[in-house]
Protein backbone atom coordinates (compact mmCIF):
# COMPACT_ATOMS: atom_id res chain seq x y z
CA UNK A 1 0.00 0.00 0.00
CA UNK A 2 1.07 3.33 -0.86
CA UNK A 3 2.60 5.72 2.35
CA UNK A 4 0.01 7.77 4.09
CA UNK A 5 2.58 9.41 6.24
CA UNK A 6 6.45 9.22 6.50
CA UNK A 7 9.81 10.44 7.49
CA UNK A 8 13.37 9.77 6.33
CA UNK A 9 16.32 10.36 8.49
CA UNK A 10 14.43 13.10 10.85
CA UNK A 11 16.55 14.38 13.34
CA UNK A 12 15.80 16.85 16.23
CA UNK A 13 18.15 18.07 19.05
CA UNK A 14 18.01 20.50 21.82
CA UNK A 15 20.74 22.53 22.91
CA UNK A 16 23.40 19.04 22.47
CA UNK A 17 20.62 16.58 23.60
CA UNK A 18 19.07 14.29 20.19
CA UNK A 19 15.99 14.35 20.90
CA UNK A 20 15.06 11.98 17.80
CA UNK A 21 17.98 10.34 16.23
CA UNK A 22 17.64 9.50 12.30
CA UNK A 23 13.87 7.92 12.54
CA UNK A 24 12.47 6.48 9.37
CA UNK A 25 8.70 5.47 9.42
CA UNK A 26 6.43 4.23 6.54
CA UNK A 27 3.21 4.65 7.65
CA UNK A 28 0.74 3.13 5.32
CA UNK A 29 -3.07 4.11 3.99
CA UNK A 30 -5.35 3.07 6.50
CA UNK A 31 -2.90 1.91 8.93
CA UNK A 32 -4.21 1.15 12.86
CA UNK A 33 -0.62 2.11 13.57
CA UNK A 34 0.86 2.81 17.89
CA UNK A 35 3.92 4.98 18.90
CA UNK A 36 5.15 3.72 22.22
CA UNK A 37 8.08 4.48 24.39
CA UNK A 38 9.49 4.94 27.55
CA UNK A 39 9.04 8.76 29.12
CA UNK A 40 12.01 11.20 27.60
CA UNK A 41 11.71 8.63 24.17
CA UNK A 42 11.12 11.14 21.79
CA UNK A 43 7.75 10.53 20.64
CA UNK A 44 6.19 13.98 21.32
CA UNK A 45 8.95 15.57 19.59
CA UNK A 46 8.65 13.31 16.77
CA UNK A 47 4.84 14.12 16.38
CA UNK A 48 5.67 17.79 16.50
CA UNK A 49 7.80 17.18 13.94
CA UNK A 50 5.60 15.38 11.94
CA UNK A 51 3.13 18.23 12.33
CA UNK A 52 5.21 21.25 11.93
CA UNK A 53 5.22 22.67 15.42
CA UNK A 54 9.13 21.95 15.31
CA UNK A 55 11.44 22.00 12.17
CA UNK A 56 14.00 19.10 12.38
CA UNK A 57 17.69 19.60 11.76
CA UNK A 58 17.61 17.15 9.17
CA UNK A 59 15.72 14.78 7.38
CA UNK A 60 12.25 14.96 5.54
CA UNK A 61 8.71 14.63 6.40
CA UNK A 62 6.02 13.23 3.68
CA UNK A 63 2.61 13.17 3.60
CA UNK A 64 1.46 10.58 0.72
CA UNK A 65 3.92 11.67 -1.80
CA UNK A 66 4.43 15.16 -1.31
CA UNK A 67 7.50 16.43 0.18
CA UNK A 68 5.95 18.75 3.43
CA UNK A 69 8.70 19.43 6.13
CA UNK A 70 9.07 23.22 5.63
CA UNK A 71 5.30 23.67 5.45
CA UNK A 72 3.17 25.32 8.74
CA UNK A 73 1.10 23.78 10.77
CA UNK A 74 -2.10 25.05 9.26
CA UNK A 75 -0.77 24.39 5.50
CA UNK A 76 0.16 20.74 6.94
CA UNK A 77 -3.91 20.41 7.99
CA UNK A 78 -5.48 21.88 5.07
CA UNK A 79 -3.37 18.81 3.21
CA UNK A 80 -5.25 16.54 5.63
CA UNK A 81 -3.11 15.90 8.76
CA UNK A 82 -4.54 16.75 11.74
CA UNK A 83 -3.75 15.64 15.36
CA UNK A 84 -5.13 15.55 19.23
CA UNK A 85 -3.24 16.99 21.75
CA UNK A 86 -2.12 14.89 25.48
CA UNK A 87 -4.10 18.30 27.09
CA UNK A 88 -7.34 19.53 25.85
CA UNK A 89 -7.53 22.20 23.71
CA UNK A 90 -11.13 23.05 23.96
CA UNK A 91 -13.59 26.44 23.43
CA UNK A 92 -14.54 25.72 26.46
CA UNK A 93 -17.27 28.73 26.69
CA UNK A 94 -19.02 27.32 23.34
CA UNK A 95 -21.29 24.38 23.24
CA UNK A 96 -20.40 21.68 21.51
CA UNK A 97 -22.19 21.60 18.47
CA UNK A 98 -20.85 25.53 18.47
CA UNK A 99 -17.43 24.09 19.04
CA UNK A 100 -17.69 22.00 15.99
CA UNK A 101 -19.11 24.21 13.65
CA UNK A 102 -16.82 27.00 14.23
CA UNK A 103 -13.83 24.39 13.43
CA UNK A 104 -15.50 23.39 10.05
CA UNK A 105 -16.05 26.99 9.32
CA UNK A 106 -12.46 27.80 9.66
CA UNK A 107 -11.85 24.83 7.38
CA UNK A 108 -13.89 26.03 4.67
CA UNK A 109 -12.82 29.88 5.36
CA UNK A 110 -16.35 31.10 6.82
CA UNK A 111 -14.98 31.58 10.24
CA UNK A 112 -14.47 35.40 9.60
CA UNK A 113 -17.70 35.51 9.68
CA UNK A 114 -18.82 33.59 12.56
CA UNK A 115 -20.65 37.12 13.98
CA UNK A 116 -23.36 35.80 11.63
CA UNK A 117 -26.16 33.19 13.29
CA UNK A 118 -25.28 30.09 13.84
CA UNK A 119 -28.35 28.66 12.72
CA UNK A 120 -27.85 29.96 9.50
CA UNK A 121 -24.37 27.78 9.01
CA UNK A 122 -27.24 24.89 7.79
CA UNK A 123 -24.32 22.49 5.90
CA UNK A 124 -21.96 23.61 8.97
CA UNK A 125 -24.32 22.34 11.20
CA UNK A 126 -25.21 19.14 9.28
CA UNK A 127 -21.53 18.26 9.09
CA UNK A 128 -20.91 18.83 12.33
CA UNK A 129 -24.19 16.97 13.77
CA UNK A 130 -22.81 13.82 11.75
CA UNK A 131 -19.42 14.27 13.40
CA UNK A 132 -20.77 14.36 16.33
CA UNK A 133 -23.00 11.30 15.92
CA UNK A 134 -20.34 9.48 14.54
CA UNK A 135 -18.19 10.22 18.14
CA UNK A 136 -21.79 9.21 19.92
CA UNK A 137 -21.96 13.20 21.12
CA UNK A 138 -25.09 14.32 19.46
CA UNK A 139 -27.10 13.98 22.62
CA UNK A 140 -24.24 16.38 24.06
CA UNK A 141 -24.35 19.08 21.22
CA UNK A 142 -25.81 21.59 23.31
CA UNK A 143 -24.24 21.21 26.06
CA UNK A 144 -21.49 23.62 27.78
CA UNK A 145 -17.65 22.36 26.77
CA UNK A 146 -16.64 22.98 30.18
CA UNK A 147 -19.69 20.67 31.38
CA UNK A 148 -18.26 17.69 29.25
CA UNK A 149 -17.02 15.04 31.67
CA UNK A 150 -13.43 15.06 30.70
CA UNK A 151 -14.03 11.25 28.70
CA UNK A 152 -16.66 13.36 26.42
CA UNK A 153 -13.70 16.40 26.00
CA UNK A 154 -11.56 13.92 25.03
CA UNK A 155 -14.03 12.96 22.40
CA UNK A 156 -15.06 16.27 21.34
CA UNK A 157 -11.28 16.94 20.62
CA UNK A 158 -11.11 14.39 18.19
CA UNK A 159 -14.11 15.62 16.86
CA UNK A 160 -12.70 19.25 16.24
CA UNK A 161 -9.80 17.15 14.62
CA UNK A 162 -12.73 15.16 11.97
CA UNK A 163 -13.84 18.94 11.31
CA UNK A 164 -10.39 19.54 9.45
CA UNK A 165 -11.77 16.33 6.97
CA UNK A 166 -8.30 14.81 7.75
CA UNK A 167 -6.90 11.60 5.52
CA UNK A 168 -4.36 11.03 8.42
CA UNK A 169 -5.08 11.57 12.43
CA UNK A 170 -2.43 11.36 15.08
CA UNK A 171 -4.08 11.05 18.89
CA UNK A 172 -1.64 12.11 21.23
CA UNK A 173 -2.18 9.77 24.44
CA UNK A 174 -6.02 10.47 23.86
CA UNK A 175 -6.85 8.06 27.12
CA UNK A 176 -4.81 10.21 29.41
CA UNK A 177 -6.68 11.11 32.50
CA UNK A 178 -9.79 8.99 31.66
CA UNK A 179 -10.90 5.69 34.08
CA UNK A 180 -10.00 2.37 32.62
CA UNK A 181 -13.80 2.21 31.85
CA UNK A 182 -13.98 5.40 29.96
CA UNK A 183 -10.71 4.63 28.03
CA UNK A 184 -11.97 1.14 26.33
CA UNK A 185 -15.19 3.04 25.83
CA UNK A 186 -13.20 5.47 23.85
CA UNK A 187 -10.92 3.01 21.94
CA UNK A 188 -13.98 1.74 20.75
CA UNK A 189 -15.25 4.71 19.33
CA UNK A 190 -11.79 5.51 17.59
CA UNK A 191 -12.47 2.08 16.39
CA UNK A 192 -15.41 3.25 14.30
CA UNK A 193 -13.82 5.64 12.35
CA UNK A 194 -13.40 5.34 8.59
CA UNK A 195 -10.94 2.67 7.62
CA UNK A 196 -9.79 4.68 4.88
CA UNK A 197 -8.33 6.79 7.46
CA UNK A 198 -4.83 6.64 8.59
CA UNK A 199 -4.29 6.55 12.28
CA UNK A 200 -0.92 6.91 14.49
CA UNK A 201 -1.78 6.75 18.06
CA UNK A 202 0.77 7.54 21.14
CA UNK A 203 -0.58 5.91 24.12
CA UNK A 204 0.78 4.71 27.29
CA UNK A 205 -1.87 2.01 27.80
CA UNK A 206 -0.83 -1.05 26.80
CA UNK A 207 -3.56 -2.68 26.58
CA UNK A 208 -5.42 -0.46 24.58
CA UNK A 209 -2.41 -0.62 22.28
CA UNK A 210 -2.31 -3.96 21.80
CA UNK A 211 -5.88 -4.06 21.34
CA UNK A 212 -6.06 -1.09 18.64
CA UNK A 213 -2.77 -1.68 16.73
CA UNK A 214 -1.88 -3.08 13.16
CA UNK A 215 1.42 -2.36 13.69
CA UNK A 216 3.52 -0.49 16.30
CA UNK A 217 6.87 1.58 16.45
CA UNK A 218 8.73 1.60 19.69
CA UNK A 219 11.50 4.64 20.15
CA UNK A 220 13.96 4.92 23.08
CA UNK A 221 16.59 7.10 23.52
CA UNK A 222 14.70 9.35 20.74
CA UNK A 223 15.57 6.02 17.55
CA UNK A 224 13.40 3.35 16.37
CA UNK A 225 14.30 0.42 18.29
CA UNK A 226 11.60 -2.33 16.74
CA UNK A 227 8.44 -2.54 14.42
CA UNK A 228 6.57 -5.05 13.32
CA UNK A 229 2.79 -6.63 14.66
CA UNK A 230 1.80 -6.48 17.93
CA UNK A 231 2.35 -9.75 19.03
CA UNK A 232 6.69 -9.20 17.36
CA UNK A 233 6.76 -6.32 19.14
CA UNK A 234 5.74 -8.34 22.30
CA UNK A 235 8.31 -10.75 21.88
CA UNK A 236 11.13 -8.68 20.94
CA UNK A 237 13.44 -8.96 24.03
CA UNK A 238 14.98 -5.14 23.69
CA UNK A 239 11.64 -4.00 24.01
CA UNK A 240 10.54 -6.10 27.16
CA UNK A 241 13.67 -4.61 28.65
CA UNK A 242 13.53 -1.00 27.64
CA UNK A 243 9.66 -0.79 28.23
CA UNK A 244 6.95 -3.80 28.73
CA UNK A 245 8.63 -5.60 31.07
CA UNK A 246 8.94 -9.56 31.20
CA UNK A 247 5.48 -10.39 32.43
CA UNK A 248 3.66 -8.13 29.53
CA UNK A 249 1.49 -10.05 27.05
CA UNK A 250 -0.13 -9.36 24.19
Amino acid sequence: MAGALSTVRLRRSFRGFLAVNDVSLEIETGARHALIGPNGAGKTTLINLLTGVLRPDSGQVLLGSEQVTHLPVHRRVKRGLSRTFQLNTLFYGLTVMESVALAICERTGQAGDWFHPLPSRHEALDEAHAILKSLQLAGDAGALTRHLPYGKQRLLEIALALAAKPSVLLLDEPAAGIPSGESLALLETIEQLPAEMTILLIEHDMSLVFRFARRITVLAAGAVVAEGAPDIVAADPRVRELYLGEDHHV
